[in-house]
């Protein structure tokens, strides 16, 4: 009795792309710990010597995925300000980020979160944070000065973070909303 085969995809051009959107499900399902070459490959139903063949090694795949991660996350966070006119829509537009009406989820975030600790350690990945806290930054700076736009930066993190975490309650969108008030100034979004 032989195995079965998996059919054999000669043209398969999406392969790379495909190889990073897997990796970054199996950081969110697992943890980069436990994100590895055979569990990509697995999860991505291709052969394991394709990722030698279209990364450097894990640590360049890894830094690839965060990227694309970034880039969509950066997207999401951009438009989710593209309505903002006052004051009371930036307010509101935080808020949503906050609690994740800019399609963003737990997933996203654990995500996030693994990369932030894994740039503490590496240089690479350090670029790819710096680059994405540089583009919220931009966003938010449409609105408000550069000083507010980086504790706003900041406090989005915080803020998310309670409330992805199970054991810590997070604030209420009202209480998120007054929090965001009180840090923005009256000029903002004008």
């Amino acid at each position: 009795m032989t195995a079965p085969s998996r059919p054999v995809r000669r043209h398969d051009p999406d392969r790379r792309s495909r190889i990073i959107d897997v990796t970054v499900e199996i950081i969110a399902e697992c943890g980069i710990a436990h994100t590895t070459h055979r569990r990509i490959a697995a999860a991505a139903d291709v052969p394991l010597g394709s990722l030698t063949y279209h990364f450097k090694g894990l640590d360049d795949l890894l830094a690839q995925a965060f990227r694309r991660h970034a880039e969509r996350m950066s997207r999401a966070y951009e438009a989710a300000f593209d309505d903002v006119r006052t004051r009371d829509d930036f307010v509101e537009a935080v808020t949503n980020l906050i609690h994740s009406d800019a399609d963003a989820d737990p997933h996203d975030w654990a995500v996030a979160y693994e990369l932030y600790l894994a740039a503490l350690r590496d240089p690479a990945l350090r670029e790819v944070t710096e680059s994405w806290m540089h583009t919220s930054r931009a966003v938010l700076e449409r609105f408000i000065d550069p000083t507010t736009a980086r504790g706003v930066d900041a406090l989005i993190e915080g803020l998310v973070m309670h409330k992805v975490l199970a054991t810590t309650r997070g604030a209420t969108r009202a209480e998120t909303r007054d929090i965001i008030s009180r840090l923005v100034p009256a000029e903002a979004g004008s």
